[in-house]
C-alpha cells in the first residue's frame, strides 16, 4: 500500500512540473510575440520615397507575411511525411496495484458450491514450487472439492511492464511518392510567395503614383480656383466701374462655384489614396494624428519611355513568371499523387523489434523480472478491394489532367497580361505625348483670351472656356502619366522583372527552384517535357488511328 501511494505521488509531481514548464514556455512565447508586434509611433507623419514604401511593404504587408508562413508550413509537411519512412521508437510502461483482498479472487477464481468455495486448479498449479519464504497462509474452507488444498500461497499486489520497440518501414508504394510530392508542394508555396511579392510591388508602385497624381490634381484645381477667384474679383471691379454688366459677375461666380466641387473631390481622393497606401504598408491608425494623413510621399511623376519588343517580352515573361512555375510545381505534385495512389497495389512491409521487461506475478522486486527481445515482420498485399484503389487512381489522374489544362491556360493568361500591359503602355505613351503639346496650346490660348479681354476686344466667356480647356488638358496629361507608370509596373509584374527585391528572400528559396525542372519557356509542356511540333502531333495522331 505504501508503494502505491509513493508511485502515485511521484506521478502527480511530474504532471504538475510538466504543466508548469509548459505554461512557462507558453508565456515566454507570448511575450516574444508581443514584443515583435509592438510598434512605436513617432511624433511626425512618416514620409516615404518609392523605394522606402516598397521595403516597408515587403517587411510588414500581411499578405506577403502569410505567404512566407505558408513556405514554413510546407516544410513542416515535408518533415511529417518523411517521418513515415524513418525509424520510430516508442517506450511503453504500465504500473498496477491491486488490493490484497482482491488478489485471491482475481488469481484463483473461486467456485461456489453448496458447502463453500475452493481455489481453482489453475491457481494451484500456478503456485506449485513457490518457496515458503515468499508466500503466506491462505485459509481454505473446510469442505473443499480438491483432495489436496493449496496452502501458503501469496501473489504480489504490484505488477508492472516496460517495453521499448522500434518500427521501420521496409517498402510500400505510397510513402516515397508522397515524400516527393511534399517537395513540390514546398516549391509551389515558394513560387506563390514570389507571385505575391511581384503583385505587392506593382500595387505599391500604383498606389504611390496615385498619391502623386492626386496631389498634382489638387494643385491644378487649386490653381484654377485661384484663377477663377481673380477673374471674379476683376469682373466685380469692372462692374463697380460700370464697364461690364452684372451678368459677367454672376457668370464668373457660377464658374468659380462649379470648380469648387472638383477641388473638394480631388482633396478627398488624395486622402483616400494615402489611407490605401498606409494599409498596404501595414501601418496602424494613430489616434494622436486625428484627421491628419497617415503618411506623406516624396517624389514626382516620372516619365521614362521604354523601348519594348513584344515577342521577347512574352518569352521573357514565360521564363520568369513565378505564376507559371507554381502551376508546374502543382502538376508535378499531382503526378506523384497518381503514383502514390497506384502504389497501393504493391505490397507493404514493415518490421518491429524491441525489448520487454515484465514483473514477476508473485514478487515486485526489480531483480525478479522477466526480460527478453521481440521481433516482428509484417507484410500486406491487397488482393480484392472491390475497386477502391482503382477509384482513387482514376480521381488522381483526372486531377493531373486538370493541372495540365490549368498550366496551359496559365500560359495563355501570361501572354494576355503582357499584351494588355504593352497595349496600355502604348496608349498612355501616345496620350502623354499628345497632351504635353495640348497643355502648351491651352496655356497660350488662356493667355491670349485674357489679353483680349483686358484690351476690350474679347469677352469673358472666352476666358472661362480657355480656363476649362487648360484644366482638362492638365488633368488628362496627369492621368496619362499615371496610366503609363502604373502600366509599366504591371508590365514588370507580368514579365517577372522584379528581381531587385526578390533577392532579399534568398534564404527562403529551395535549391530545386533554380534547376531546369522549373524552366517554363514556350518549348516545354506542363510537365517540363519538350512540346511536340505540329508535324509530330499529326504523325502521332495518324499512327494512333492506323493502330486502331
Amino acid at each position: 500500500m505504501t508503494r502505491f501511494f509513493l508511485c502515485l505521488g511521484i506521478t502527480a509531481t511530474f504532471g504538475i512540473l510538466g504543466q508548469s514548464s509548459f505554461a512557462g514556455s507558453e508565456g515566454t512565447y507570448g511575450g516574444e510575440t508581443t514584443s515583435r508586434i509592438r510598434t512605436t509611433s513617432g511624433g511626425g507623419v512618416p514620409t516615404f520615397t518609392l523605394d522606402q514604401a516598397i521595403l516597408t511593404a515587403v517587411q510588414r504587408n500581411p499578405t506577403l507575411l502569410n505567404a512566407e508562413q505558408e513556405i514554413k508550413r510546407t516544410r513542416g509537411v515535408i518533415i511529417q511525411v518523411r517521418a513515415q519512412a524513418l525509424p520510430q521508437i516508442n517506450a511503453n510502461a504500465n504500473f498496477q496495484w491491486v488490493d490484497p483482498n482482491l488478489t485471491g479472487a482475481r488469481v484463483f477464481g473461486n467456485t461456489t458450491t453448496t458447502t463453500g468455495s475452493t481455489p481453482s486448479a489453475a491457481a494451484a498449479s500456478l503456485m506449485e514450487g513457490v518457496p515458503s519464504s515468499r508466500v503466506g497462509d491462505v485459509r481454505t474452507p473446510m469442505a473443499a472439492v480438491t483432495p489436496s488444498p493449496v496452502t501458503n500461497v501469496q501473489t504480489s499486489d504490484v505488477s508492472y511492464a516496460i517495453s521499448v520497440t522500434g518500427t521501420q518501414l521496409i517498402f510500400n508504394g505510397t510513402t516515397f511518392n508522397q515524400i516527393r510530392g511534399t517537395f513540390f508542394q514546398r516549391d509551389s508555396a515558394y513560387f506563390a510567395f514570389r507571385n505575391v511579392l511581384d503583385q505587392l510591388i506593382a500595387t505599391v508602385k500604383t498606389q504611390f503614383y496615385q498619391i502623386i497624381v492626386n496631389r498634382e490634381l489638387v494643385k491644378v484645381n487649386e490653381q484654377n480656383v485661384r484663377l477663377l477667384e481673380a477673374q471674379l474679383k476683376d469682373q466685380q471691379n469692372r462692374f463697380e466701374a460700370g464697364t461690364v454688366p452684372r451678368f459677367n459677375v454672376l457668370q464668373a461666380d457660377v464658374q468659380l462655384h462649379n470648380q469648387l466641387p472638383n477641388l473638394i473631390t480631388a482633396q478627398n481622393n488624395l486622402r483616400i489614396s494615402k489611407l490605401q497606401l498606409a494599409k498596404t504598408l501595414g501601418l496602424y491608425f494613430e489616434p494622436r494624428r486625428g484627421e491628419n494623413p497617415p503618411l506623406e510621399v516624396v517624389g514626382e511623376m516620372p516619365y521614362f519611355p521604354r523601348t519594348i519588343e513584344l515577342a521577347n517580352a512574352i518569352e521573357l515573361g514565360k521564363e520568369r513568371r513565378p505564376f507559371l512555375k507554381q502551376a508546374r510545381a502543382n502538376a508535378l505534385n499531382q503526378l506523384q499523387q497518381v503514383r502514390a495512389a497506384a502504389g497501393q497495389y504493391l505490397p507493404s512491409i514493415t518490421t518491429t523489434g524491441g525489448g520487454e521487461w515484465v514483473s514477476s506475478p508473485i514478487n515486485s522486486s526489480w531483480h525478479d523480472i522477466s526480460k527478453g527481445w521481440t521481433a516482428l515482420v509484417q507484410g500486406s498485399l491487397p488482393i480484392w478491394d472491390s475497386g477502391a484503389i482503382a477509384g482513387q487512381v482514376i480521381q488522381q489522374r483526372a486531377l493531373l489532367s486538370e493541372a495540365k489544362i490549368t498550366y496551359d491556360d496559365d500560359v495563355r493568361q501570361v501572354e494576355l497580361e503582357i499584351q494588355q500591359a504593352y497595349s496600355n503602355l502604348q496608349q498612355n505613351e501616345e496620350l502623354v505625348t499628345s497632351q504635353e503639346k495640348n497643355v502648351e496650346l491651352a496655356e497660350e490660348a488662356l493667355r491670349l483670351a485674357k489679353a483680349r479681354l483686358d484690351a476690350g476686344a474679347g469677352v469673358q466667356l472666352d476666358v472661362l472656356n480657355a480656363t476649362v480647356q487648360l484644366l482638362t488638358a492638365q488633368s488628362t496629361r496627369l492621368q496619362a502619366l499615371f496610366g503609363y507608370n502604373s502600366s509599366l509596373a504591371e508590365f514588370d509584374r507580368a514579365t517577372g522583372a522584379q528581381s531587385t527585391y526578390t533577392e532579399m528572400f534568398a534564404n527562403l528559396r529551395p535549391r530545386a527552384t533554380t534547376t531546369k525542372t522549373y524552366y517554363t519557356g514556350s518549348n516545354v509542356d506542363a510537365m517540363g517535357r519538350p512540346k511536340e511540333t505540329g508535324e509530330e502531333r499529326v504523325s502521332t495522331t495518324t499512327r494512333r488511328t492506323s493502330s486502331k
